[in-house]
């Protein structure tokens, strides 16, 4: 967390000492990384949107709407790589960058779980990884939202919406 010092009005890490920023180099090649990964998602987004079938604006298939969406990442992404030099806000990956990656692959794990062993246990999972795992919350709090949130999730889409989610609670 930073800090601003009133007598200097300088930023200041809470041990003291002042991140170091990246060089310029490496700044653009961070920014363009960080542009890339959205645009190849887009771009696989798009293929499987379109395989998917688009039809007409007057009769849409259900690669209408994702693929739209994809077009859109595309566009946005290319224009952040064709603007990525330094700004000066850039910050060093560190260790807690990792977070991220660990968000995004817990994610890819849920849906792989999802369809296999049902809504319940995979979300309960997902919910306590994030709370406790990469947020550092209490157990009483990561349980009593895990399950609540869970439980809402079902009231609200099998039960009140009747979303045929695969799910292995039998009521």
């Amino acid at each position: 967390m930073t800090s601003v010092v009133p007598e200097e009005g300088v930023p200041e890490e809470e041990d003291g000492l002042l991140p170091v920023p990246p060089s310029p180099a490496y700044a653009r090649r961070q920014n363009i990384v960080a542009a890339l990964i959205p645009l190849a998602l887009g771009v696989i987004t798009g293929i499987m949107s379109w395989s998917l079938g688009v039809g007409t604006l007057s009769n849409p298939g259900p690669g209408l709407w994702p693929l739209a969406v994809s077009v859109a990442m595309v566009v946005t992404a290319a224009v952040l790589v064709l603007r990525s030099g330094p700004t000066g806000e850039e910050e060093t990956f560190t260790r807690e960058a990792l977070i991220v990656v660990v968000a995004a692959v817990s994610l890819v794990g849920y849906a792989l779980l999802f369809e296999r062993i049902g809504f319940e246990i995979p979300t309960v999972a997902l919910l306590v990884l994030w709370l406790k795992g990469l947020g550092r919350e209490g157990w009483r709090m990561t349980v009593i939202i895990s399950l609540g949130t869970t439980a809402v999730l079902y009231l609200l889409f099998v039960t009140g919406l009747g979303v045929s989610l695969p799910h292995i609670l039998p009521f």
